[in-house]
């Protein structure tokens, strides 16, 4: 019963998800063209990650920014960036190109990402 309560905050930061990564990706596809891949890519991870704070605090769990919240959640983030380009460096060393190495990166970041955001926007303090 508890896992159905959190249910639409979960399809929130989905959707947040959603529109963060789309930002993030657009940015780095047009970047990646003209700078070095790592540059775009926190390029576009930076750019996403504003959007992004507002947007979970206030969509996804219906709270107002705080500076503790967003130092939380710039530590997440912290974790969270330094894992995509540890994985966006790997998948381009096993030979995936510039515009697909994202994708993977994605899938493996984001349901972590989710477990530590969630954890700053939901203890006490």
């Amino acid at each position: 019963m508890k896992h159905l309560k959190r249910f639409p905050e979960f399809i929130r930061f989905v959707i947040v998800g959603v529109l963060a990564t789309a930002l993030h990706y657009g940015i780095y596809f047009l970047l990646q063209r003209f700078v070095n891949v790592n540059i775009a890519y926190t390029l576009g991870y930076a750019l996403s990650f504003i959007a992004n704070f507002y947007l979970t605090a206030y969509f996804t769990f219906g709270k107002k920014p705080s500076w503790s919240k967003a130092l939380g959640f710039g530590g997440a983030h912290l974790f969270n960036y330094l894992l995509h380009i540890g994985l966006l460096n790997t998948f381009l060393w096993l030979g995936l190109s510039k515009t697909l190495a994202p994708i993977p990166v994605f899938a493996i970041a984001i349901p972590v990402n989710f477990l530590l955001v969630r954890f700053v926007f939901k203890r006490k303090g």
